[in-house]
């Protein structure tokens, strides 16, 4: 077992657990994390995942020791990191709780989330150019369009770690808590979402996603179309009746 899982309401939090090899992303892990949450992303009743490491590490990376005898035919073979595409694609939101370092795999793993909530001690990095390679679970690509081609190039080709205050600054991080915060204050905005239309919520994702792909006009086109589209739900019409009856929304998520 390398993960502990907590469900609460519609929130489900997912803690990796491989102390001792700090939360390196193995195979397994992988597998096992893609096996919990792949029925749970299909679970009407749930609305957002939160993913945490622990105190020290979010996470150190990739798992070396398990890539360091590999060939490339074997790399190739395994289609190595692959399965992170399936937890990236997963439709319902991801906030990423970040304390201690993530590093290598566990920054990425933490860009594949939707919002990063960052402790004030919490160290983001890509330094597998000290290894000899470069990120391979979307580093290159998911930092540059975060943080800008020219802080990417600085983090990527030197292998530094930037703190948690540079990560907010540059775009990297939603939001800094005091680290004894820190779940507490992503689970409690992970309830907030989890209570807005799942229809809705995830129609907004779709749209900030595409706005990453697609030049302004598109963009915009994409986004009044959606919005159209929900008109068609049953959410839109109670969450506009409950706000001229000024009372809370119940949302059905159809």
């Amino acid at each position: 077992m390398h993960l502990t899982t907590e469900r609460d309401g519609g929130v489900v939090t997912v803690r990796l657990h491989r102390p001792a090899a700090r939360n390196a992303l193995s195979t397994a892990l992988c597998d096992e994390l893609l096996a919990t949450l792949r029925p749970l992303d299909r679970d009407p009743d749930i609305g957002c995942f939160v993913i945490t490491g622990s105190d020290g590490f979010f996470s150190a990376g990739a798992d070396i020791r398990e890539m360091a005898a590999m060939s490339p035919v074997q790399a190739m073979t395994a289609d190595l990191f692959a399965g992170w595409e399936e937890f990236a694609a997963f439709r319902t939101p991801k906030i990423a709780a970040v304390a201690g370092y993530a590093l290598g795999g566990g920054c990425e793993l933490a860009m594949m989330c939707d919002l990063v909530f960052a402790a004030e001690d919490a160290r983001f990095g890509q330094p597998e150019i000290t290894l000899g390679v470069i990120p391979g679970i979307g580093g290159t690509q998911r930092l540059t369009r975060l943080v800008g081609t020219a802080k990417a190039m600085d983090l990527i080709l030197t292998g530094r770690m930037m703190p948690a205050r540079e990560a907010e600054q540059c775009g990297l991080v939603s939001r800094i808590v005091p680290a004894d915060q820190l779940l507490a204050e992503a689970q409690s905005a992970a309830a907030v979402i989890a209570g807005h239309s799942r229809l809705a919520v995830t129609a907004a994702r779709e749209a900030v996603q595409r706005s990453q792909e697609v030049g302004l006009r598109e963009g915009l086109l994409f986004e009044r179309r959606v919005f159209h589209g929900l008109f068609a739900t049953a959410d839109r019409a109670e969450g506009m009746s409950a706000f001229l009856e000024k009372r809370a929304a119940r949302f059905a998520g159809s």
